[in-house]
């Protein structure tokens, strides 16, 4: 038959109640000094007896170990504090902030025209005032912008046109280049004044003009007769005048 249920509660017997005291505080002992043991823990045990008796085990000294727990409580009552005042500051914060949104946006659908019934004549008298400042810093902010655009514009023309004068003077050189003839060699002006041109017969270059004397068997012998004094042009001379 197995063992029944103990109800805990106290003992009202003496003789038992401290029987059963130094059988549990020895078995408490036992299991501390295990604890250690086995799993290098840090344990400190401090049992008070009814009479006032004290009982105590400690892996390490007792002292420490509760100067330990008390290090750690306090450390950790001031990290709870510093959590809380923090979550404190963190929830003024977004209110303040959510505040300032809606008095921005409140503004701003002012500025639009918007919910303007509830206003006094003092808050759209103050409305129209920042109005007028806005447009005239808006004015001269756009003012700004069209001369430096203006100016950078000016810059743009002035290089166009250093770059065209450049363009000018190195085509003016080179056409001074092409006029100006090479030593021990005639000019185009003078080779061309001297070349003979006939419509029958290509111009060779380098050939020499000649001089075909006498009738041609194709000019009308009036024509000849008459002593005219211009020769045409098909027959093949060429005017050194």
């Amino acid at each position: 038959m197995g063992r029944g249920k103990v109800v805990l509660e106290r003992i009202e017997n003496k003789i038992n109640r401290q029987v059963t005291f130094s059988k549990r505080r020895n078995g408490l002992l036992k299991k501390a000094f295990e604890l250690s043991l086995l799993c290098d823990a840090e344990v400190a045990l401090i049992i008070f007896s009814s009479r006032g008796k004290l009982s105590e085990f400690g892996s390490d000294d007792v002292a420490k170990t509760l100067e330990r727990y008390r290090q750690y409580c306090y450390s950790s009552k001031n990290v709870n504090n510093n959590v809380e005042d923090e979550t404190q500051n963190l929830l003024q914060e977004i209110t303040r902030l959510k505040t300032e949104s809606e008095s921005l946006q409140r503004s701003q659908r002012h500025f639009l025209g918007e919910e303007l019934g509830p206003l006094s004549v003092k808050e759209l008298q103050k409305i129209e005032k920042k109005l007028d400042k806005t447009l005239s810093q808006a004015r001269e902010r756009k003012t700004q912008m069209l001369l430096e655009k203006l100016e950078e514009l000016r810059q743009q023309e002035n290089d166009l046109d250093e770059e065209n004068k450049q363009l000018k003077n190195k085509l003016e050189e080179e056409k001074c280049l092409e006029a100006t003839p090479v030593a021990g060699e005639p000019s185009k002006a003078a080779a061309n004044k001297y070349t003979r041109v006939h419509p029958s017969e290509p111009t060779h270059f380098g050939q020499q003009p000649n001089l075909q004397m006498g009738y041609h068997p194709f000019i009308p012998a009036g024509n000849i007769a008459g002593g005219s004094e211009a020769a045409p042009e098909w027959l093949g001379w060429t005017s050194y005048s």
